[in-house]
């Protein structure tokens, strides 16, 4: 007999947010947002931030929706701004927290170079037990720009559950492979950027990029405020001291007229477009667009029109109260980038320094994924996170619908929440329903038939990979699985309760705390360490 179980699933990518207490918040998209202001005390500021509302995934009964289908997501933009809200003493508003992107934050550990551990073989370190997989199109093993493997294990806060972690981890590209860049710096200079977290240190993340930028890339610069400016045309990697002298010129004064400046910035990237190179337009702001451009409908469209060109947009977003991450994230998803949040210069040195080729480097486009559930195995589901990326089941076979980007060395993490066959699920059994449902012959031991659809970066057709996940490789103690694993399922832990989930009402943060502090790992960079006092500073913060 099997237990209720659940899914994790790993990728890689980039992300941003923004965020403040009180802020506005829309429902389930961009059109129609609304804004909403907070006074609080004589000196109060007012809070014109801006959230999209996405209600949890509800359970689902395999027997009536067997496919689950999503685009995948390589944002990161939550954790940084749910650490931003808690050093400065407030909890996080509960739309500003998406478990995906908070997952896929972390760096994980290295994947073992040895070729026997693919093609379904198991690998165990001590009592580890993680199994690789070489994904298939067709018949034959095929050369694709992901490798996967899962994992299985009793899930921490509930016995009854288990964890499934399907990481799907992108190629790795030597600095010497990246495709040459085009970049456009579209900053943000209006009055409300003044202040040592918001324009200064976007002039600060900036020149750290610069100084990895090779000859054969080239950087223009245009500003916006109450009007818009090319600061610096296209200019070679090589000449770093210019563009570092036109960064550290700019001043904050004056209106946002946003608009005007998108419209330069994709000027300025199509007179230095690169064929078969990255054209990128990096939009860095602490806030929406007040002059020009004001429908986010508008916005989109344009941003649409330019990607469909081949330049693609990412979002940097910096401040507190008046970031308008609605706008932020969709904008960064309908341009093929990334939404990252800076909260900090460490955290600018990480997305734009070490992690730049996952932030620019695009190694497949247009990502989805779609998960079938054997009925045999399994009798409900719950996804975790992807709020903001669900997909019709008919749009995974559409090469016409949009979807993510996965950026070179990136991870991306899915997860599911699983009922099995003899485990008591949270709808009732059907009087009328087919209670003796019977997986096809030689597929009894699957859970579920994983499928990837993806487009080479220059490509217009997908090409499909599969894979079934097996019931066979499931831990006997979560204190067996690996070190990834176990942190993981601690910051999934810690993602849905700050949402407010049920299904983690009886976990206390102390517990979260323990299951991390125990995966620690080597942490070369101290990330998980920061975890561990962001979990404690929560839990003071919750009294």
């Amino acid at each position: 007999m099997y237990k209720n179980k659940l899914l994790i699933i790993s990728i890689c990518s980039l992300t941003l947010s923004g965020c403040s207490h009180g802020p506005a918040y829309t429902s389930g998209s961009m059109s129609g947002y609304t804004l909403m202001g907070s006074v609080s005390g004589a000196s109060a500021q007012f809070d014109t931030s801006r959230y999209t509302h996405y209600d949890d995934n509800p359970v689902k009964q395999v027997a009536q929706s067997p496919l689950a289908t999503f685009s995948l997501d390589v944002d990161t933009a939550s954790y940084a701004n749910v650490r931003r809200f808690l050093n400065q003493g407030q909890l996080p508003n509960p739309d500003a927290v998406r478990v995906e992107e908070m997952l896929n934050y972390f760096p994980l550990s290295k994947r073992p170079n040895d070729k026997t551990t693919f093609g379904g073989q198991e690998v165990q370190k001590s009592a580890e037990r993680v199994v690789h997989i070489e994904i298939t199109s067709g018949c034959e093993p095929v050369s694709h720009p992901f490798t996967v493997q899962y994992e299985l294990t009793p899930a921490p806060w509930n016995e009854q559950h288990t964890l499934l972690r399907l990481d799907i981890a992108a190629k790795e590209l030597a600095r010497s492979e990246r495709p040459a860049a085009n970049l456009v710096f579209l900053i943000d200079t209006s009055g409300s950027m003044e202040g040592d977290g918001r324009l200064p240190l976007i002039q600060s993340a900036l020149k750290m990029m610069v100084n990895d930028l090779r000859p054969q890339d080239r950087v223009s610069i245009v500003t916006y405020a109450g009007s818009s400016e090319v600061l610096l045309s296209a200019t070679s990697g090589a000449e770093k001291q210019t563009i570092i002298h036109a960064l550290n010129d700019l001043s904050a004064d004056g209106s946002t007229n946003g608009g005007a400046g998108l419209k330069m910035a994709y000027e300025q990237a199509q007179k230095g477009f690169i064929k078969g190179g990255v054209n990128r337009i990096l939009l860095a702001t602490d806030g929406d667009f007040n002059v020009g451009i004001d429908d986010p409908k508008a916005i989109e469209s344009l941003v649409k029109k330019e990607r469909d060109t081949g330049i693609t947009l990412s979002t940097l977003g910096v401040g507190d109260d008046n970031v308008n991450d609605a706008m932020m994230v969709k904008i960064a998803d309908v341009g093929n980038g990334n939404y990252s949040y800076l909260d900090s210069l460490s955290e600018a040195q990480k997305v734009l320094g070490q992690e730049m080729q996952q932030t620019l480097v695009t190694v497949a486009k247009d990502v989805k994924a779609q998960i079938e559930f054997n009925p045999a195995q399994v009798i409900e589901y719950r996804q975790i996170g992807y709020e903001k990326r669900q997909l019709r089941d008919e749009d995974f076979n559409n090469d016409a619908v949009d979807a993510g980007d996965i950026g070179a060395g990136k991870h991306v993490t899915v997860l599911f929440e699983l009922t099995l066959a003899g485990q008591k699920g949270s709808v009732d059994a059907l009087r009328y329903g087919n209670t003796s449902a019977k997986a096809a012959t030689g597929k009894e031991n699957e859970l579920l038939w994983v499928k990837l659809r993806y487009k080479a970066p220059q490509g217009e057709t997908s090409r499909l990979m599969s894979q079934p996940v097996m019931a066979t490789s499931l831990q006997n103690s979560f204190e067996m699985a690996s070190t990834d694993m176990r942190f993981l399922s601690a910051v999934a832990a810690y993602g849905q309760k700050l949402r407010g989930s049920d299904e983690l009402a009886k976990t206390s943060w102390q517990q979260i705390a323990g299951w991390a502090e125990r995966a620690k790992g080597t942490d070369e960079k101290g990330y998980r360490a920061e975890f561990i006092r962001l979990v404690d500073l929560t839990a003071g913060l919750s009294r």
